[in-house]
């Protein structure tokens, strides 16, 4: 299917054939593909040493592919520096949360913005942002390595936010987490897509990321050994007994 401009409306938004990456001799992606379409949720589940977090790292730029190709709208990341990748649209938002903890949580979240040009566009986002997470804005002035660790997150994923992404990556955003507090964070990522933000999610609590997930794909010793859509793996006898519990 052709837009009126001549541009494919059902192409992938992100677009990932044969990645391969190592850690000087050790493999750790062995010829991974994936794509993620304009409005969808798509879910990276596996054990720990799967290969899921860097898949995350070679698309943002932050490990440089020994195979394969990354694009995304249609562009070649290739050679392209992190934030090279980040002004095209692609934002990571990296386990652990990386934040700065001996600045303010104000000076964290205009830190999201530091590819942007458009100072009256930041401020604007940054009022949107505070107004998305009023915990945020009650501890604006705070130092962020006093908030707690969900906190924290919604502190991650506001900052990743101010650079107005189109795709989100998400790294792992429910470790160390209260369950009401996960739940919390995964509607979240739901109300992001709603608004028109691709995601990316690369999460260990399979049941969470199944159940918000358009689609998925499992993560075996650096290989997709299984992908479709995620009600369907959530289904699967294999899934439900390595990742489900049951």
């Amino acid at each position: 299917m052709r837009g009126p401009g001549g541009e494919g409306v059902n192409e992938p938004l992100l677009e990932v054939r044969g990645l391969e990456v190592a850690y000087g001799t050790i493999p750790a992606v062995k010829g991974v593909d994936l794509e993620v379409r304009p409005g969808e949720i798509v879910a990276v589940i596996g054990a720990n040493g799967a290969g899921k977090t860097t898949t995350l790292a070679a698309i943002s730029g932050l490990l440089a592919p020994r195979a394969g190709t990354v694009r995304f709208e249609g562009r070649s990341l290739a050679g392209r520096r992190a934030d090279e990748i980040v002004r095209a649209g692609v934002v990571q938002v990296p386990e652990g949360r990386a934040i700065l903890t001996r600045l303010t949580v104000a000076e964290n979240l205009a830190l999201g913005a530091y590819t942007r040009r458009d100072r009256d566009g930041a401020a604007r986002d940054l009022e949107a942002t505070l107004a998305r997470f009023p915990v945020l804005r009650q501890r604006a002035r705070q130092l962020a390595g006093t908030l707690s660790g969900g906190e924290q997150q919604m502190l991650a994923i506001g900052r990743a936010l101010m650079a107005r992404p189109k795709l989100l990556l998400l790294d792992e955003p429910s470790t160390g987490l209260a369950p009401l507090v996960v739940a919390e964070i995964f509607e979240l990522v739901s109300r992001i897509r709603a608004e028109g933000t691709a995601v990316l999610l690369v999460e260990q609590n399979a049941r969470q990321a199944l159940r918000i997930a358009d689609r998925a794909y499992v993560l075996e010793t650096g290989r997709v050994v299984m992908a479709g859509p995620a009600a369907e793996l959530a289904e699967s006898p294999e899934v439900r007994r390595a990742y489900l519990g049951l």
